[in-house]
């Protein structure tokens, strides 16, 4: 049977869905934003290792602490469910599966994130 579709036809609905730049540039600018978080975060901790609870609270309940760390959870949060989404997509070629794990990626990021935010906000209001 001859096929009378043009080349552009053919492939039409199988190529980029014109994501994937952003995806990418979005996933290095979240590394970037990390690199000084992950700082603060990893001198912090040092600085504050061989302390009691007391002391940990008055220190996450400094406005400049509590606001980096909720921007550090945010940020690797994100930058994670980006990177999971991408190992996903390359190497689970199931639809079903890929589609579940995509789904309970996003909502592992999203309910750690809330978590992990809420708690730093609960202590930074002295909840």
């Amino acid at each position: 049977m001859t096929d009378y579709k043009t080349p552009l036809a053919k492939v039409r609905g199988l190529g980029s869905a014109k994501d994937g730049t952003h995806h990418w540039f979005t996933h290095r600018i979240t590394a970037l934003a990390n690199i000084p978080l992950v700082i603060f975060f990893v001198v912090s901790f040092v600085g504050n290792a061989g302390k009691g609870h007391d002391e940990w609270v008055a220190w996450l309940k400094q406005p400049l602490v509590s606001v980096l760390m909720i921007l550090f959870v945010a940020n690797f949060t994100h930058h994670m469910r980006l990177g999971l989404q991408v190992l996903i997509e390359d190497y689970v070629h199931t639809p079903g599966t890929k589609m579940f794990s995509l789904i309970m990626v996003n909502f592992a990021c999203i309910l750690i994130a809330a978590i992990s935010i809420f708690s730093v906000l609960r202590i930074a209001f002295g909840g």
